[in-house]
């Protein structure tokens, strides 16, 4: 989810930057760039620091098992063959 303090603040100092001419019409200024802001932000495709999280842990799990996968396979082909039963005489 977006936070909106951070929009609030980022739209304030936006106004801020508007010539002191303009600075009438601030709190339109400042609603105008607020609704610019969330407008483009909701366009993207974000997501939250929790679901990057989760995903991220879930990926490095994946890796470990990944890894030691690798490891049995490795070790299986170095392993020499084992006889079985029936080509034993």
């Amino acid at each position: 989810m977006i936070d909106l303090n951070h929009l609030d603040d980022l739209a304030r100092r936006l106004s801020d930057l508007v010539p002191p001419g303009l600075r009438e019409s601030r709190e339109e200024l400042e609603q105008a760039f607020k609704g610019a802001l969330q407008s483009g932000l909701t366009k993207l495709d974000l997501v939250t620091r929790e679901e990057y999280e989760v995903q991220r842990a879930v990926l490095l799990r994946t890796r470990e098992k990944l890894e030691a996968l690798e490891r049995t396979v490795q070790a299986l082909e170095a392993a020499p063959p084992a006889s079985s039963p029936a080509t034993q005489s």
